[in-house]
Order: C-alpha cells, then structure tokens, then sequence
C-alpha cells in the first residue's frame, strides 16, 4: 500500500457530527482504495506555521466561525494556486468562494456576513431558509465534474449551516474557470468546482455525514483518488 496524506483544516470539535464523519469516511475511502491514509486536523490558527506542501490533499471543513479564517483562506488559495486537490464542505465552500472573490475577482471588501455582519461586500450571507440538521435533494448539474462523480443527476445529503452564496454575487462569481455545479430546488448554488484545476470542489452540503448511516460518499472517494493520483501513484 502507497502512503498519502491529508490536512484538515478547520478547528476541530468531537460534538459536530460532521467531524465525527470524517475520519469515518476518509477510512472507507482508503480502505476501497488499498491506500494508507494519514489525515491531519489542522487548526486555522496553525496554518500559518505548516508547510502545506507536506499535504498531497486540503479538506477546509465544517464549523464556522474559523478561529482564524485567515488561516483557512490562505490554505485554500495554496491548493487552488499549487492545483493540490481541493474538498470544501459547508464552512469550506464558504470560504472557497470568499478566497476567490478576494484574490482572483479582486473584490478586497468581500467578506462572510457570519464574521463581519456589516461589511459592505457579503459574498455570503444568511440563507433564506437555514439548512440545519436537514437532509434535501441536490439537483447536479449534468456534464460536471461532480456528476461524473456521482454518476447521476439527483442525490440527498445532509446539511448544518445557516450561511451561503448570496445570490446578488452569483452572476459575478461563478464565470469560468469557477463554476456552480449544484443547486436545489430553491434554485440556490450547492455546490461548484473550478474547471481549470485538476480536483477543487466545495459543497454547501456535507457528504462526510453519509457515513453516520451507513453509506459511502463517492465524492470523499474521488477526492482520495484525487490525492493519490496528485502523488504519482
């Protein structure tokens, strides 16, 4: 078995089921994929202080509000520039799309509305109707990455988050090379991917929590995948 490994970055709690999912997946993952997997959790406020070139894949996870979104924004921008696979979910699509409005759109006042209520830019912001311990139907978009992935065009998948793309940025945002690849029935943005990177997705939802029924996420397995592929395996 070849050896990868993966940072988690985000700050790190027992009680979010979707931390407790995570290492749960990343083990099946490993396991289907005959690989040896050391998964890292990475504290925001400790990225500063970690070469990240060490990682052959990010995960930014669940929890916000980051105890140093800096930190979380900055490992983002390192996978996307050094096209090291990227896996946002929840608080990691967040930031994804904060990352790339501030450092490739230029929008310097881009903020998230959960951390700066009063800025004058928030690219996200609360959502209509909050998706906390909810699992809803995503409607992918065909001819996507994360289609290919899933091999289908409709899955259900959990949610805890009161945050998303607000929608007065959407047109603005997601032009080529990052692109939206799921919404749902509200018509809102679930999910994107960036066209030009070998792996970089971020969701709204969070397929680490299939595993908390019994299920497998071929997204965490693609993203695996992805990783070891990044390593020359």
């Amino acid at each position: 078995m070849k050896n990868i490994s993966i940072a988690l970055v985000g700050d790190y709690d027992d009680s979010v089921p979707a931390h407790q999912g995570i290492p749960l997946s990343l083990d099946i993952a490993a396991s289907d994929l005959r690989l040896n997997l050391k998964a890292t959790w990475l504290a925001t406020d400790n990225v500063k202080d970690t070469d990240l070139s060490l990682f052959d894949g990010i995960w930014c996870v669940p929890k916000t509000p980051y105890v140093d979104a800096d930190g979380a924004l900055n490992a983002i921008r390192y996978a996307r520039e050094n096209l090291i696979p990227f896996l946002g979910t929840c608080g990691g699509f967040q930031h994804a799309i904060l990352e790339y409005a501030q450092n490739v759109i230029g929008w310097n006042d881009a903020v998230h509305a959960e951390s700066a209520p009063q800025g004058h830019r928030p690219v996200i912001s609360e959502l209509a109707c909050a998706l906390v311990e909810t699992t809803e139907v995503v409607n992918i978009f065909a001819h996507s990455q994360l289609a290919a992935i899933y091999g289908t065009t409709t899955i259900r998948e959990g949610y805890r988050c009161r945050y998303g793309l607000n929608d007065e940025f959407r047109h603005a945002l997601l032009q080529e090379p990052l692109v939206a690849s799921a919404d749902d029935d509200t018509k809102e943005v679930r999910a994107i991917e960036l066209t030009v990177h070998p792996f970089y997705i971020a969701t709204l939802f969070q397929p680490e929590r299939a595993v908390l029924s019994k299920k497998r996420s071929p997204l965490i397995e693609a993203f695996v995948n992805a990783c070891a592929q990044n390593q020359g395996l």
